[in-house]
């Protein structure tokens, strides 16, 4: 006798999937209605998680979520191509009860992140282009160059006054800018073993390579602010005051598309411009400036804001007036909002910035 079978279809209904991702394998909380389905552990890509909605829930809509993290957008970008609804969230903005948070697992991880995702209690971060993506890491390379090349050359001086090498009265200054002379120098200081030699050499030989590699980051960076798609948004950027070439691709890469930003106070959040808040009753309390913030923009915008409290005459004249009633370092984080809202304006009405202009 043949039996007819029948095929579930579960067109209409939403299926949620909270996913707590880590190298070799995701834990995964299925959410079906108001219960929970079921919680597993599966290989860490995208596609195995699609296969499983597709043959235990066909026909229906699919929603999960994850934590921003070490895994960066792929698994979003492919959850996206698969036809999921995805969404990557900041974990600190994840509903989290306080059994939750002293009794950490991955189960428990996943079911908030599922059940938080049903209950639409959930906001996306933006998700950059893939482009945008590879530049951001570019920048960011840049930045750590910087500072290894910082540290061995603090490495080296500290060697030569740890062997009692003191470095020449006529190359003081040069050491300062680690010019080629000083350089040439170094390597010809005798230490007094040959393991010494071998430490000293080796140390020079990392401060040249890195030095190289910032040559070359340096030169495509040059290149990418004239021959590229971002050219004509990197010039606007390099007519305020304060802002050059790497600060204005550092603007570009952690923002993208500034105008994302509903106003100036939601990007000032962003960058982490804005002081933390206390408020109980009628009493409201108002600290410093939020930890929460994009520490690379964050750091550039207020270097950028010191350069510019100098250059352009109305941001001179208010950080004046701000230092007679609080600190230089209170006062610049007021300067740094209002270079941001230049930055804004500049890119808004794509024109260049005029100076004087309060």
């Amino acid at each position: 006798m043949q039996v007819k079978g029948t095929t579930i279809d579960f067109k209409g209904q939403n299926v949620y999937a909270g996913i707590d991702i880590h190298l070799k394998s995701w834990k995964v909380t299925i959410m079906l209605g108001e219960r929970e389905h079921k919680t597993f552990s599966q290989d860490p890509n995208a596609e195995t998680l699609w296969n499983y909605l597709r043959k235990n829930f066909p026909g229906a809509n699919y929603y999960s979520a994850y934590e921003a993290g070490f895994c960066g957008f792929n698994a979003h970008r492919e959850l996206v191509n698969f036809g999921v609804s995805n969404l990557v969230v900041n974990p600190s903005d994840i509903p989290t009860t306080d059994k939750e948070k002293k009794q950490k697992e991955d189960k428990r991880d996943s079911r908030k992140i599922a059940r938080s995702l049903k209950n639409g209690e959930l906001e996306s971060i933006y998700i950059p282009s893939k482009a945008i993506e590879e530049l951001r890491g570019l920048v960011r390379y840049r930045k750590t160059l910087v500072k290894e090349i910082s540290r061995t050359k603090n490495r080296i001086k500290s060697l030569l006054y740890f062997s009692g090498i003191t470095i020449p009265v006529a190359l003081d200054s040069a050491s300062k800018h680690w010019s080629g002379r000083f350089t040439q120098w170094l390597k010809s200081v005798e230490m007094a073993t040959s393991y010494g030699n071998l430490v000293l050499a080796g140390t020079l030989d990392t401060s040249e390579y890195l030095r190289k590699q910032l040559l070359l980051i340096n030169k495509e960076l040059r290149k990418i602010s004239c021959d590229s798609q971002y050219a004509p948004k990197l010039k606007l950027l390099q007519s305020i005051p304060g802002i050059a070439l790497i600060t204005s691709i550092t603007l570009l890469s952690e923002m993208e598309d500034i105008m994302r930003f509903k106003n100036l106070d939601q990007l000032c959040s962003f960058v982490g411009l804005v002081p933390t808040t206390k408020s109980s009753g009628e009493k409201e309390k108002t600290g410093k400036i939020t930890p929460r913030s994009n520490l690379f923009l964050r750091s550039s915008i207020i270097e950028s804001a010191w350069i510019a409290s100098s250059k352009d005459p109305s941001l001179a004249y208010s950080f004046n007036q701000l230092c007679k009633r609080m600190q230089p370092h209170d006062a610049i984080i007021r300067i740094a909002k209002k270079l941001l809202n230049r930055i804004r304006y500049v890119i808004k009405n794509e024109t260049e910035y005029v100076h004087s202009v309060l």
